[in-house]
């Protein structure tokens, strides 16, 4: 017999089904209604994990939670609900839960939460429980990469804000998850695992967006930007339709991860390295961007608008998750007063403001200070960074852009897959 896992649920139906469910996985499961009976279960069966519904009609799941928490720290806990909210999730997630779950739940998804707070491996495969059928693994038709450690974070973590386009209250919340597994992203109400890679991109109008199987992810390139930087390879981001604009840059997402905390993994990831130079080019708007190979991943961003920006330039050699906190990630996103009523119009930049977003008028920035003198240049390195991250692995040369934006991006992203051959499985 297996692990014990323990479901509270005052829902009978729920916890036959689950009981069949885990118990067929080879887990042994006891059970509770509620209340202050889920204590005594506890300490008389000593399980590994607790599946803990949040409505029920003794005592909040919630409050529940925290009593458990305070009691038995280490003790996993995943929350599920009926009516799950971002609001709910972020709660549950500060007060110590490994997941949040929205009912009605998948059950592969469940299994999936189970296994990754119990720490190990699905039926004894030797491999992790799978995300999806088909989780891309990108891989070269010659090698020609150094090794890198695989890196995830070591527990889970929350911060939540608006979503810049769609201005409606958002979050994410960061798991852990085993070499091998990469970047993913999934909701609290759908079960669809999308790969964090360029071949799942739907939209790039101001900003990048993901798509699988119905389901959307707006506004990933600044939470990208800092898993790049920081060499993260292997995580799950639950969110809500967009990513949190949060102040406007990548830095809030670094303090996220050094919260989290990091660790290396025992598996080893190539890095992706261009077989030749490969470039994008727009003669008639006067845009062009080219990757060549090179010694470690550097930009040189050039940005060029009408007066009273100017021109600016940029050059950004990664040397390390610290050069790119201070150098980079602190840039913000930034937009012009004259554009603001064609966005609305659009749909976009709901959740634009002043602390969010450099506004320029006619006749300047009008939220100063500026971070840095060319803030604006960097800023466009930071969504670089993380739109080269939907490649799937880290990246190592030299891009050297001019006046270019997310589509150029991704445009570049889909002739090096195409030229260096990466496979994917299929959608």
């Amino acid at each position: 017999m297996g692990e014990t896992i323990l479901v509270v649920d005052d829902e009978a139906t729920i916890r036959e089904t689950l009981r069949g469910v885990l118990s067929d996985e080879g887990f042994r499961v006891v059970e509770s209604e509620g209340g202050a009976a889920v204590f005594d279960v506890v300490r008389s069966q000593r399980p590994q994990v607790v599946i803990l519904d949040i409505w029920m009609p003794q005592i909040d799941g919630l409050e529940l939670l925290e009593q458990l928490r305070m009691r038995e720290p280490e003790l996993p806990v995943i929350i599920v609900s009926g009516h799950g909210a971002i609001e709910t999730a972020v709660r549950a997630t500060k007060l110590g839960a490994v997941d949040f779950i929205e009912k009605p739940f998948s059950l592969d998804a469940l299994l999936r939460s189970v296994y990754r707070a119990v720490g190990r491996e699905a039926n004894g495969t030797g491999k992790p429980f799978p995300l999806c059928d088909a989780v891309p693994s990108l891989c070269l038709a010659r090698r020609s990469g150094r090794q890198v450690r695989a890196r995830t974070i070591q527990r889970s973590v929350v911060t939540h804000g608006r979503g810049l386009h769609s201005g409606i209250r958002t979050g994410v919340i960061l798991h852990p998850l085993p070499p091998g597994s990469g970047i993913v992203f999934t909701s609290l109400s759908s079960d669809v695992v999308i790969p964090a890679t360029v071949d799942y991109v739907e939209s790039t109008g101001y900003a990048t967006g993901l798509y699988r199987d119905g389901v959307f992810v707006k506004t990933v390139e600044h939470l990208m930007s800092a898993l790049h930087g920081y060499g993260i390879t292997d995580v799950m981001i639950k969110t809500q339709g967009e990513i949190p604009i949060l102040d406007g840059s990548a830095l809030e997402f670094c303090q996220l991860l050094e919260q989290a905390g990091m660790v290396e993994q025992g598996e080893a990831v190539e890095e992706l390295v261009p077989d030749r130079t490969y470039s994008v080019e727009d003669p008639q708007a006067g845009k062009c961007i080219r990757i060549e190979p090179a010694e470690h991943l550097e930009i040189h961003y050039t940005l060029s608008y009408p007066e009273p920006v100017g021109c600016q330039e940029y050059r950004y050699v990664h040397l390390g998750a610290e050069h790119y906190r201070e150098q980079v990630a602190p840039a913000r996103t930034f937009g012009f007063l004259k554009d603001i009523e064609a966005l609305e119009q659009m749909g976009l930049a709901n959740g634009g403001r002043l602390h969010n977003c450099i506004l320029i008028g006619a006749q300047g920035v009008i939220n100063p200070p500026l971070r840095f003198p060319d803030e604006l240049a960097r800023h466009k390195v930071l969504d670089l960074i993380g739109d080269l991250y939907l490649l799937g692995r880290p990246l190592r040369g030299k891009v050297t852009a001019y006046r270019t934006g997310h589509s150029d991006n991704i445009a570049l992203l889909r002739a090096i897959r195409d030229g260096m051959r990466l496979s994917t499985p299929a959608r």
